[in-house]
């Protein structure tokens, strides 16, 4: 009785996601111009797509960088009071790529295209 519904279940599901793959079906409008159809949707989507990059991805990646870059200015500084060398290469190349990533909103979207 248990493989009963277990089979039963696993076939729900199936059911399930066959149903839920073939439902989304999208055609091109009238003519079958396909291209024309994904251009439209890009040009719809293409300022959601800008605001939400500038106001969410940007500034994640940012903290993010920038929580590194002061930990890794930290350890090394700790390496340099341990060993008396202070390495320069990975705070510097964390820093490049926070100023890369600050000033990417100014420029991408023209090398993008947008």
């Amino acid at each position: 009785m248990k493989i009963k519904k277990k089979h039963i279940a696993i076939f729900m599901i199936v059911l399930l996601l066959v149903c839920a793959f073939t439902a989304m079906t999208a055609y091109a409008a009238g003519s079958g111009d396909v291209a024309g159809a994904i251009e439209s949707t890009w040009n719809a989507a293409k300022s959601q797509i800008k605001t939400v990059v500038n106001n969410v991805v940007f500034p994640v990646v940012d903290m993010i960088l920038a929580v590194l870059f002061f930990v890794k200015v930290g350890t090394a500084y700790f390496d340099y009071k341990k060993h008396g060398q202070f390495e320069f290469s990975a705070p510097a190349i964390l820093f490049a790529c926070l100023i890369f990533t600050l000033t990417a909103p100014l420029y991408i979207w023209s090398v993008v295209g947008m």
